[in-house]
């Protein structure tokens, strides 16, 4: 690739430092600038060796940035990422925006609007779909080896304490964060649309066990569902173990056989018992990003920069389109609705 593609970024908490270190040691992407409210978060960028700008908000991003960047990757708190979209998009840029796409299917269609209109790019960033056994699972349902889906379950137990809720003003927030769904578990939402498709007439029980100081915050709960390609699922999740993370898992249920994904992260095909198959050796799983007291799903993310590299090259196409996004919101959304969470 002759000129390289330019990035800024936008947020730079922990994943706004994992996506800049990316882009700038990556050989085919530049980065340009990083922007975050609170200036201190610059003191690791000299840490980093970023030698880039550094802007205190969008607006100054946007009136002296001037479109030298190709893309703007928004890594701020969730309630923030449509509207930055929306106006990142009006102004010219192509954007790629962290999970969630947003807190609710409409503002998702807002950023679908603009994409349109703008003729620009939108990618959304789902980095456990590069996971071997994500890309094992989708084809084992793709060509049907395990025939008709029966049953699939969700299974995400993990620990965010007061270590987690503590670092950031936003995080357990209704309006910024939007609940536990969209933050720690959306990922695994996002793999199960990606491989079963589409739910309908979900019910739901949501529950706040252990954060007493979040107010109109969950951290646990069940939902029951069906499959508009057929078969029947459910959500189990909590962020309410004790110390540590103890499970992410999705079990499938088909007429010619079963599976299990699972370990802590989706990282390792569990179970496997299928008529005429032989269950081959998969690739590795990437480790999983350390946050230091509490860890997050497989560290991926630089997959995602070479699908951009490549999708502008004309090679691919985004992993995860603007649609795909606004679909794993919905989901989210009407569980929630159904558990009377959210109106």
């Amino acid at each position: 690739m002759k000129n390289k593609i330019k990035f800024s970024v936008i947020g730079f908490g922990r994943i706004g430092k994992r996506h800049s270190k990316i882009i700038y040691e990556y050989e085919f992407t530049d980065l340009i600038s990083i922007t975050d409210v609170a200036y201190s978060q610059f003191e690791e960028s000299n840490n980093l060796d970023l030698e880039v700008d550094k802007f205190t908000s969008i607006e100054e991003f946007l009136e002296k940035d001037n479109n030298k960047s190709d893309i703007v990757c928004i890594a701020t708190p969730n309630g923030t990422h449509t509207d930055y979209a929306v106006r990142l998009l009006n102004a010219g840029y192509h954007v790629l925006i962290e999970k969630p796409m947003g807190l609710s299917q409409e503002e998702c269609l807002r950023v679908i609007g603009a994409q349109e209109t703008s003729n620009k790019r939108v990618f959304v960033v789902k980095q456990n779909r590069y996971s071997p056994p994500s890309v094992w699972m989708k084809e084992m349902i793709e060509k049907k080896v395990i025939g008709d889906v029966l049953m699939v379950q969700v299974n995400c137990y993990w620990n965010r304490d007061g270590r987690y809720y503590s670092s950031s003003n936003w995080k357990g927030t209704r309006d910024l964060d939007g609940g536990a769904l969209f933050t720690q578990f959306s990922h695994f939402i996002d793999l199960m649309y990606w491989v079963f498709g589409d739910i309908r007439n979900p019910k739901a029980i949501v529950k706040n066990f252990t954060h007493p100081d979040l107010i109109d915050f969950d951290d646990s709960g069940f939902a029951q569902f069906e499959f508009e390609s057929g078969g029947i699922g459910s959500v189990n999740y909590s962020t309410s173990c004790w110390d540590k993370n103890m499970e992410s898992s999705i079990t499938v249920i088909g007429k010619k056989g079963s599976f299990k994904v699972g370990g802590q992260y989706m990282n390792k095909v569990e179970y496997c018992h299928v008529e005429d198959y032989e269950m081959p050796e998969l690739p590795e799983t990437n480790p999983p990003n350390n946050y230091g007291p509490y860890k997050g799903s497989a560290a991926n993310h630089h997959y995602v920069f070479e699908n951009i590299v490549e999708t502008f090259a004309g090679r691919s196409k985004p992993t995860a389109s603007s649609f795909e996004g606004m679909k794993v919101v919905s989901i989210i959304e009407r569980i929630y609705k159904a558990a009377k969470f959210i109106k």
